[in-house]
This record gives structure tokens, sequence and C-alpha cells, in this order.
């Protein structure tokens, strides 16, 4: 598996003896989720995926929700204090990451089933005086300010650090010794930024009398330009369809670089040998065709989002080059033309015979005059809801209406305008 890893470009570093234990025999490994947010996003599926190729391997593994954990927040590439969850959010939070990582691992596996697992079934009901003598006399206040995560904050004199998000170390180091307790787990995985914690789960492993255990970290995921991983104009990608719809979702990877693509790949998809290569060739040979994205859109679209999610996002996606808007609905609407030109139409002025779209798209500014616009009518250059109008008269009415709300109107091959009704 540490193989694997490195051949897709998952392995940052992992432990000295990491790679034996996994070829011995079935371990049972863990990261860990933090419900900061009601959804995980896209920079979560490196950590998704190293889940994946970790059951796929024969291995058991465990997804742990923080919802202890999350009351506090991770200090480790932060450069302030996160706002603290209440205890409702953060169970809920939980509930709606256990779904979206339903549709990534078998729970039903029955020789190396995966695990969800939430720390506040432990945490909860753990007493403060009890986990300083039982837990906190194992830690070196001196090797905690060594860390790097910490030791920034101490820098800045301004915002430093609380208390509470220094003692997420031993928190997340008792995680290992319940989860070690508990199911055996010997394997912590996680992000490069996670090193720090993750040893010292292992060091507390030890000393409270457990097996030898194991770290293996990923490296943190950045856009050959230096972007962060993730991160649009829009903002956060997140797996949610309510956050982040599938469409935009399928957009968000089909805009990949030619020199990402090859990589994104490899890190967030099952393909392997001959697919791999012919992608690579066609990034290479034929760039323009974009094949290799189109690929890793429908790939990691259809496990996030179902293959009902992927239909509809590739036909979104169709529209805008001139397919049928047949089967869209008004939400499907606002989120492909969220950014080509929009006007707003009174619903009086549809009533009877309609209006004239040349009129329509003169007062819209889809052309500089009604006289125009019929031209461009009447060359075949219009259409309506994607079908080409014939007649230069043509009239707009309440029967043109998508959900009884917008109008598209298209002129050429790529310039789309929408008309809302009020």
């Amino acid at each position: 598996m540490i193989d694997e890893f490195r051949r897709r470009g998952l392995l940052a570093d992992a432990t000295e003896h990491a790679a034996e234990a996994l070829a011995a025999g079935q371990v049972t490994g863990y990261i860990g989720f933090d419900p900061t947010a009601s959804s995980l996003h896209v920079g979560s599926l490196v950590p998704i995926m190293g889940l994946v190729h970790l059951q796929r391997a024969g291995h058991c593994p465990i997804a742990l929700v923080g919802g202890g954990t999350g009351l506090i927040g991770d200090p480790s590439g932060k450069a302030e204090e996160r706002a603290l969850l209440d205890r409702a959010r953060a169970e809920e939070n939980a509930e709606g990451i256990r779904k979206q990582l339903a549709s990534f691992l078998d729970f039903d596996c029955r020789t190396n089933p995966a695990r969800m697992a939430n720390n506040l079934d432990w945490l909860d009901g753990l007493g403060f005086v009890d986990f300083l003598r039982d837990i906190g006399k194992h830690f070196s206040v001196n090797a905690m300010l060594r860390k790097e995560s910490v030791r920034r904050r101490l820098d800045d004199e301004e915002s430093g650090i609380s208390f509470t998000e220094f003692s997420y170390q031993l928190l997340q180091s008792y995680d290992f010794w319940e989860l070690n307790r508990r199911y055996g787990c010997t394997l912590q995985m996680g992000g490069s930024d996670q090193w720090g914690n993750i040893t010292a789960g292992i060091d507390l492993v030890r000393r409270l009398g457990g097996p030898r255990c194991h770290g293996i970290v990923f490296p943190l995921l950045t856009a050959s330009g230096g972007v962060k991983f993730g991160k649009t104009e829009a903002g956060t990608v997140w797996l949610d369809p309510q956050r982040t719809s599938p469409y935009r979702f399928y957009q968000f990877w089909l805009n990949t670089g030619d020199a990402d693509v090859v990589r994104y790949l490899k890190l967030f998809t099952l393909l392997d040998g001959a697919d791999m290569e012919d992608l690579a060739h066609a990034v290479a040979e034929r760039p323009h065709m974009r094949e290799a994205q189109r690929r890793l859109a429908a790939e990691v679209t259809r496990v996030v989002h179902g293959a009902g999610g992927l239909e509809r996002a590739e036909r979104a996606s169709r529209v805008l080059f001139g397919g049928s808007l047949d089967g869209l609905g008004a939400c499907d609407i606002e989120e492909i033309f969220a950014d080509v030109p929009s006007t707003g139409l009174a619903r009086s002025r549809l009533e009877g015979d309609g209006v004239e779209l040349a009129v329509l798209m003169a007062d819209a500014s889809m052309a500089p005059s009604r006289s125009e616009a019929r031209r461009l009518i009447r060359g075949g250059g219009v259409y309506l809801n994607g079908a080409r109008v014939v007649d230069r008269g043509a009239a707009v009415g309440r029967g043109d209406l998508i959900e009884d709300r917008f109008v598209v109107v298209r002129v050429g091959k790529r310039r789309y305008f929408v008309v809302e009704v009020a």
C-alpha cells in the first residue's frame, strides 16, 4: 500500500516500520475529520482517498468524526483561533459528514468493513482531573512548544494561542489510544500538518502499554500556480450539493489545468494502468480536447453525486455549447447561467400575445436595435430556450417560461442572455 501511495503522489512521510506492518497482515487505521462545517470539501478528498486505498488493500478503515475535538478546534495550519462550535452544531455537522463518507467506503464488506466513530463518545464523559493525572503526565510541555503550529502562533504577540487549542494535541493523542483499545487500531493517517499530532499519539499508546503504532501523512495539496486547492473565486467547493451544485462541482474539475490534471487523476480516482497512460498521452498530444479533464470530472462527480448528479452536470455543460435545455429546471438555469447577462421582465408584458422577441432583445441590449434583432432572427442566429427561432415576428409568452420564471435567449454560438420574469 505504501508503494501505491507513493506511485499516486499520496505519500509525504511515514513512520519507520509502517510499510512492514502493512505488509505483514491486516491493519486497522483511521483518519479524523473535523466537523467545523456541515459538509466536507474537495480538500478532504485526499484523506478520504487514503482510506479508500487502505480498504482496497485489505485493511480496515475507521473514519473518525471529531464531534468532541470539533468543540475545541485544531490549531494546525491556522493563523488564528477558530470560532468555537456549540454541541448541537458539532453533532449536526458530524451527521452530515457521516453520510458523505458512505459514498466512498464499504461499510458492509465481510472481510474488512469500514467503520464510523465519533470521539464525542469517549470525550464527553471524560473527567478533567482524571485526564490530567492519567494522560497529561505523559506529555512534555517543552515538546509541545516545539510543535510548528504552536510555535508559529506563539510568535504572534497579538493573537497567540489559547490553552484550549494548545491542549488539542492531548485530545487527538487520546483518540488514538481509545481507538486502539476499542478496535485494535494501530495506524493513523492525515495531512502532513498532522505529523506532530500523529507521532504524539503513537508515543502515548506506547507509554500506556499499547502495541507499536504507525503513522502516514499525505502532502498538502496546491495547484501548480500556487493557489490553495479547492478554493475558487466563488469560494470553497463543497461535497454537499446544497452548498455546491453538481454542475459547479463538475465544472471545478473540468477547469483543471493541463499541468495538474494527470496528478489529480492519480490522487482522486482509481484509474490505473492503460487508462492513465492514454489520458497522459492525450494531455501531451491533444490538450485542446481536454479528454483528461472530462474523465476526471466524470469520475469524481459520479462518486460524490451519483450517476444522476453526473448526468445532470454533463447535460448542463452541454447546454453551454448549444445543447438542448429540455429537462432543466429553474434551479439548473440559475446555476448554469449565473455568470451570463440577465434582465428582468414584468409578467404583465407576457399576457395576451406576449412580447415580440425582437423588442425584448433590443430592450435587454441583446441587439443594438429592433431591426438588428429581426435581422439576426431572420438569419437563423437566435435561439429561444435552445430552439432556433424561424419567425422574425416571434413573440415570447407565458408558455415559453421555464418553471414559470425564466427564458433563455442565445444569439449566435455562445452569447447567452437570461430573462427572469418578476
